[in-house]
């Protein structure tokens, strides 16, 4: 039988779960900001491809949009790993963690700077949602390993 010890140090990770929460809420915020700014109506979840081509506010807007969105594709992921490995790493889970916030927030910035291109500013966000994912395979190499 394995078991967990939930250490102090643990708060780290659950601080920056919370963290990574309020980003995923102010990029939301700003999707919502910048749809009435583009007047993109509800339900539509992007504004038409050929109107954002001639209207550099739905092209913004589209962007706003697919750095939520990106987020939100790999947040269940990000979260799963960060709480797994903060359990027996509760140190290094929340760093890679914050590195992750930070490579989005970067992501954020350079993709609505009106040049898609940007967004690749924050791909070293990858170090942490990689580094969690090698942290919880770790954990689950040595669970199998004790059996």
């Amino acid at each position: 039988m394995v078991t967990f010890t939930v250490t102090p140090e643990y708060g780290y990770t659950l601080a920056v779960s919370v963290a990574s929460t309020v980003l995923l809420t102010v990029l939301g915020h700003r999707v919502g900001t910048y749809r009435k700014i583009a007047d993109v109506p509800l339900p539509s979840a992007y504004a038409d491809a050929a109107e954002a081509k001639v209207d550099k506010k739905k092209h913004t807007f589209n962007c706003y949009q697919r750095v939520h969105q990106n987020t939100l594709e790999g947040y269940s992921s990000f979260l799963a790993t960060l709480l797994i490995a903060g359990l027996r790493y509760p140190i290094a889970a929340p760093v890679l963690g914050s590195i992750w916030i930070v490579g989005r927030i970067f992501y954020s910035i350079g993709y609505t700077s009106g040049n898609p291109a940007k967004r690749v500013f924050g791909a070293f966000g990858h170090i942490g949602d990689l580094g969690l994912l090698g942290l919880t395979g770790k954990m689950a190499w040595d669970l199998v390993m004790s059996a």
